[in-house]
């Protein structure tokens, strides 16, 4: 039995006038005795887990209130009322632990969900009478890393419990013991309780400090009354209690995956998560809206302005850190960071800040899935457009080009009621912890509604303009005159937020949830949305005509796009939509179009992106020609292949094969493996790769936890990024 034992003791002043008629003498002695008591707890069974008593427990039980326990005290229920242990019952397969759906978390605590009762059993020095004593617990919310006001609930004994209100109720009392129901409320601030149990007798009043048997208490999708409440048992399973997701990356045309292990109950994590709240220098009172809560985490896990958990890097170099695409969790990245007492973890692009985000979030009991945006436009004027400056030549003016237009981006959605906005408007929040633009003095982004962005209510907080831009707004192209202003010659209405996608529930398919952020393209209520949006931007009259337009440029590739080592081939084609015969010059190598592999080796870019942007003219109408076409060479997988039936407890062999795709050596090749319930990454150091070799690791794992597990591995080295693998292995229990 898991139990915690220290106390202190006091009593009613009063009591302690009418009952201090022995000697100074007496007094000391009781005093020593009462010291003596509670130091034997120490030296008990150590699975009694009873803690020494403190500084402050000494300093009660010499006080004069200490008088009142005397030889007459142990008879019957006019003695005092001694707390002897309190038990949280917080065993992982126990009822609590069930009940809350925290049974999973590596800690050995008690992790509770708001709004739900939980239990509890209390040993006395004698049997509890009702009638003459009573009982309370006190609930502290305390800051352990800084200086922030903490939070005390004191919660009574009652007869019968009510909901929505803090109260406890003995639901069975045995000799000495009894067992505790004790209501919590659906709006309390979650983070780490010190717990405290009260024991009130005619004789006076007792403390008993549970320390260091705190309670964990989380937000709860399963209680009506939480705002994070999901009705949806699937999508609870899934978007609160799945460690491994999906997180999808590439092009609109060459959508890749990769498994990420989120690993929100393993070891520290929940630890450190709370650790990272702290670090947000918010209230704790404030810890209860899950809207303040996320949008605190948006800024928490990147560091540009509050030396969060990841520092971001989209140079070619990684020296001193782990490159964005060797991370296949996120597990080690907040160990890392917890450890080291708050040291940015590096590097992190748009998908590690995804999944980190995911972690802290789902591990604090707030629905949460990742989310990628395919050509997500970053809009960098709040004009709600993405506008690309050309010259009269018809060539990009990069320094004027500010706006740009990522081939992939990756976010998070946060599910939760927003009674801060209309109604309407709760549901699935957008939360991005990517550093782009910063938002109220902060780089952040969230909560923001997805319907408000699909109706473009960009007025709606928070971050509305930004998010609507990102997947809705229209590209606009510019070119500058003779007189060096600059004249609207093209714009793309369907080229910003294509094949928005996300993991389905209880699978492992991708899910396209466009129509959640707008309505089909082109339609008159997505226009009617853009150009609502479009009047709260810094260029609110851009929509002339597009009379004379009737040429249009389309860049195309076969099937699922060429593999990195090989030659890349596109199609550029022209449609004529006039009647009449049109001239068109376009500034492009060759159509079809070819890169090969000995022209872009040297200038790879991480994920193998490459952009092709295409202008020209129109003889006949002057009409301006502009498109971009956003494309990935494919990378080899990671193939794993367990030798053997996994089983708990026994050693087992998994094959790792890698076949190198380029014609030169890799070098300092590092894999890093995850999941299959290990607490930490593995790293081993390979070292070089020859050209075209291929290579086979064989690793020993002995599974801790049964039934369907994954094991994940990554591949990094300077020539070659993004290869990773995975397989899916059932323990069996031993």
């Amino acid at each position: 039995m898991d139990r915690c034992c220290s106390a202190t003791s006091s009593t009613n002043s009063s009591e302690t006038v009418c009952q201090d008629t022995r000697t100074s003498h007496a007094r000391r002695l009781l005093a020593h005795s009462l010291l003596a008591e509670m130091y034997r707890y120490n030296f008990r069974d150590e699975n009694t887990r009873r803690p020494a008593a403190t500084s402050a427990a000494t300093s009660t039980a010499t006080s004069a209130a200490t008088s009142t326990a005397t030889s007459e005290a142990n008879s019957g229920s006019d003695s005092l009322l001694k707390v002897q242990s309190v038990n949280l019952l917080k065993s992982k397969g126990g009822q609590n632990r069930r009940e809350h759906h925290t049974d999973a978390f590596f800690s050995d605590n008690l992790i509770i969900r708001r709004g739900q009762t939980f239990y509890m059993a209390i040993e006395f020095s004698r049997p509890f009478n009702p009638k003459s004593d009573k009982l309370a617990l006190q609930l502290m919310l305390e800051p352990i890393f800084s200086r922030n006001i903490g939070i005390n609930i004191s919660v009574p004994l009652v007869n019968s419990l009510e909901d929505g209100v803090w109260q406890m109720k003995i639901v069975e009392q045995k000799d000495n013991q009894i067992h505790v129901a004790v209501n919590t409320l659906a709006t309390a601030s979650i983070g780490r309780y010190k717990v405290t149990v009260e024991s009130f007798s005619p004789k006076g009043k007792l403390q008993f400090p549970c320390t260091p048997d705190d309670i964990y208490m989380l937000f709860n999708p399963w209680c009506k009354g939480d705002p994070v409440y999901l009705v949806n048992e699937a999508e609870r399973q899934e978007y609160v209690l799945n460690s491994m997701g999906r997180i999808y990356y590439g092009t609109e045309k060459q959508i890749g995956e990769r498994t990420w292990n989120f690993a929100q109950f393993e070891k520290d994590v929940l630890e450190a998560c709370l650790f990272l709240l702290e670090k947000g220098q918010v209230a704790m009172a404030e810890w209860r809206d899950p809207v303040i809560v996320s949008r605190m985490v948006s800024a928490l896990v990147n560091s540009n302005d509050d030396s969060g958990v990841l520092m971001g890097n989209w140079k070619e170099s990684h020296a001193g850190g782990t490159a964005p695409t060797a991370w296949s969790g996120s597990g080690d990245i907040l160990r890392q960071y917890y450890k080291s007492s708050g040291k940015p973890v590096k590097f992190a692009q748009c998908w590690v800040y995804a999944g980190v985000t995911n972690t802290v979030l789902r591990c604090l009991g707030i629905p949460t899935r990742c989310v990628t945006n395919f050509n997500s436009a970053h809009d960098t004027d709040h004009s709600l457009t993405t506008d690309i400056y050309i010259d009269e030549k018809m060539e990009v003016i990069k320094d004027k080009t500010s706006d740009s237009v990522w081939n992939f981006h990756v976010w998070n959605e946060s599910w939760m009621t927003r009674p801060d906005l209309p109604a309407g408007y709760g549901g699935w929040q957008v939360v991005d912890a990517t550093p782009q633009e910063p938002s109220q003095g902060s780089y952040r982004c969230g909560p923001t509604s997805v319907a408000a962005v699909r109706n473009g209510q960009v007025e709606l907080k928070f971050d509305t303009p930004f998010v609507f831009a990102e997947v809705n707004s229209d590209k606009i192209y510019w070119q500058r005159k003779s007189d060096g202003s600059f004249s609207q010659v093209g714009m793309e209405k369907n080229t910003i937020g294509l094949n928005i996608s996300t993991k389905a529930v209880g699978s492992e398919s991708r899910v396209d949830i466009t129509d959640n952020y707008k309505f089909r393209e082109g339609s008159a209520e997505e226009r009617a949305a853009v150009e609502r949006a479009s009047r709260f931007g810094s260029k609110p009259t851009l929509y002339p005509s597009s009379s004379g337009n009737d040429v249009s440029v389309e860049i195309t590739m076969d099937g699922s796009g060429p593999r990195i080592g090989g030659d890349a081939r596109l199609a550029i084609v022209l449609k004529n939509k006039s009647s009449s015969q049109r001239t068109v010059s376009l500034l492009s190598k060759t159509i079809p179009w070819s890169l090969q592999y000995k022209e872009y080796m040297n200038h790879l870019v991480e994920q193998g992106a490459l952009l092709l942007v295409v202008t020209g003219q129109v003889k006949e109408t002057q009409q301006i020609l502009a498109t971009q076409f956003n494309f990935r060479l494919r990378t080899p997988d990671l193939i794993i292949t367990p030798q053997g039936q996994a089983v708990v407890g026994r050693e087992l062999i998994v094959k790792i094969m890698f076949q190198n795709p380029l014609s030169e050596v890799l070098r300092n090749v590092t894999f890093r493996i995850e999941g299959l319930g290990m607490q930490s990454v593995r790293k081993i150091a390979y070292g070089d790769v020859d050209k075209l070799e291929t290579i086979t690791l064989m690793e020993k794992f002995i599974p801790t936890v049964a039934g369907p597990q994954k094991l994940l591995a990554s591949l990094d080295c300077p020539q070659l990024t993004q290869v990773h693998g995975f397989a899916d292995i059932v323990v069996r229990p031993n």
